[in-house]
């Protein structure tokens, strides 16, 4: 049971990783130092000061940088490995002691899974609403992501069995809208090209 308490966390703190990758350890930190969480022996340099200013402060870059439009799709780039990387590392420390090869290979596939399927589909659906909507969508779809990043973070911690089934939904959900707004952004595309070459050609005749 403890095993499987631990992987729901695991996989929905992955997931919060996957919308924004410095907020659910900086939330990990803040509830460590004010005595709410009992961290693991690998995850207690969380619970330092240093810990959480360093963590602070790349949370907020973070979250002012995916207001701006150009900078989030280049950074969407770099969070992918990196959301999986950190999803991995915080659902292994989940899963407490274990069978490494069992801990990792189970910590790689669930929650650095998570973490990607999550980051990648959030990424899709920016880039669909920036095109459809010329990067006026940018503010709101940021705050929403990050909202639901702190939202599953203090859900996993609360009630991870629940969180966890949450987490199942919301990636179905989220690779249903990537796959709808990316087509709905091709569609557009080929429409303006189409007005295009039809320009061009009135223009020649």
């Amino acid at each position: 049971m403890d095993v499987l308490i631990g992987l729901c966390l695991g996989i929905t703190l992955s997931a919060a990783c996957g919308l924004r990758i410095f907020i659910p350890p900086l939330i990990l930190s803040i509830a460590a130092l004010i005595g709410d969480l009992q961290l693991l022996p690998s995850l207690q340099w969380l619970g330092t000061y240093p810990a959480l200013m360093v963590l602070a402060t790349a949370t907020v870059i973070e979250i002012l940088a995916y207001y701006v439009p150009g900078i989030s799709n280049l950074l969407d780039l770099i969070e992918i490995p990196t959301a999986i990387a950190i999803g991995t590392v915080l659902t292994a420390a989940s899963l407490g002691d274990l069978n490494p090869v069992l801990q990792w290979s189970l910590a790689l596939l669930a929650g650095g899974g998570s973490a990607g399927i999550v980051e990648s589909a959030t990424a899709a659906t920016r880039f669909a609403a920036n095109t459809l909507t010329v990067g006026t969508a940018t503010p709101v779809v940021s705050t929403a992501e990050a909202g639901l990043s702190v939202l599953l973070t203090l859900l996993g911690l609360a009630l991870p069995l629940f969180a966890a089934t949450a987490v199942i939904l919301i990636m179905i959900g989220l690779i249903r809208k990537a796959i709808n707004m990316l087509r709905r952004a091709r569609h557009k595309r080929r429409e303006a090209a189409q007005r295009k070459s039809l320009s061009k050609v009135r223009v020649f005749t």
